[in-house]
């Protein structure tokens, strides 16, 4: 089946959870929408001819660009994407899924948006879904041990937002 012939089926069957796609993208990908995110990811495990039945990572990716001048000529507005990237072990494909978000909830300035959690469809999001919680900022609602993995548990913030200032100090101790 054509990249074409697949996009159009994910449309038919799953309707608007199917927001947009890149066919010609050097890794190319299916747009999905953050509330038809679970669904999308049962529907490619349990189909027989699909068999996506590992995740092999999850990715956060800040759209940011904090000078005034190069925000302008970026051609996009700031958001997030949670990437995720899938393989199909029987049929030996990969696949790319992306979910937008705004960088915060409700355009309130720290506040991290929400996405449902894929840890029930593929055990491997467990972790991967607590690493871009604690470097990225996303909240995954549902998942059974949301906590930091990388960072202590009181840190301040989340280090790959591209707006992220490194604190001075630790509990008393001073960086660089």
């Amino acid at each position: 089946m054509s990249g074409q012939e697949f996009l159009d089926r994910l449309k038919r069957d799953l309707g608007t959870k199917i927001t947009g796609a890149n066919l010609e993208a050097v890794d190319p990908w299916i747009e999905v929408s953050p509330t038809g995110l679970p669904d999308v990811a049962r529907y490619l495990r349990d189909s027989a001819d699909l068999k996506f039945d590992m995740l092999m990572c999850i990715s956060g990716v800040d759209y940011f660009e904090a000078d005034p001048k190069k925000a302008e000529k970026t051609g996009w507005q700031p958001h997030l994407e949670v990437v995720y990237h899938l393989w199909s072990v029987p049929h030996k494909r990969s696949l790319v899924l992306k979910v937008m978000l705004p960088r915060w909830k409700n355009d309130e300035p720290g506040e991290i948006p929400d996405i449902p959690t894929v840890s029930d469809v593929w055990s491997t999001a467990n972790w991967h879904e607590r690493e871009v919680y604690d470097l990225s900022g996303v909240r995954f609602t549902g998942h059974p041990n949301l906590r930091r993995i990388l960072c202590p548990e009181d840190w301040e913030g989340h280090p790959l937002r591209r707006d992220y200032v490194m604190p001075l100090e630790y509990h008393g101790i001073r960086g660089r």
